[in-house]
């Protein structure tokens, strides 16, 4: 029994090495930057430039993360669909699903979205108030999210 733990621990720490060296983070030059994530950016961005983009590897699953000028930052999955937006101002209405947009503007006027993300099977908005709320994939409303 005194033998097989330190054997154990041994495989452990060399499956966590593994696993962590997969870890890859590349800067793509701006011709490899896929064509739906540029053009995400046309539509809903296009007062703002392209400043890098991202590729990250974690063991099986890729991301891309994408910096805008004026404070924006991208997350896009691996089938490059758009997973989750960050900004430091308004976010464009056009990136926020309708009904979670009308919501907001009926329960809280005055105020504005800053950060959107898919979390699993519901969405996250941040307010401008720093007030978080969770809607499910339908838009509607569960709940404050503290």
């Amino acid at each position: 029994m005194k033998t097989r733990t330190p054997i154990l621990l041994l495989s452990a720490f060399f499956a966590i090495s593994i696993l962590t060296s997969c870890e890859k983070e590349t800067v793509l030059p701006a011709s490899e930057v896929p064509a739906e994530i540029t053009t995400y950016v046309k539509n809903h961005f296009s007062d703002h430039k392209i400043l890098q983009v991202i590729k990250d590897k974690d063991g099986f699953s890729k991301t891309y993360d994408v910096i805008l000028e004026g404070g924006f930052s991208l997350e896009f999955d691996r089938k490059l669909k758009i997973i989750d937006i960050d900004g430091t101002g308004r976010l464009p209405d056009s990136v926020i699903p309708a009904k979670i947009l009308d919501y907001v503007s009926q329960n809280y006027s005055g105020n504005y979205i800053t950060d959107w993300e898919i979390d699993g099977k519901n969405q996250q908005v941040g307010l401008e108030n720093e007030l978080e709320l969770e809607f499910n994939r339908s838009g509607e409303f569960l709940r404050i999210d503290g």
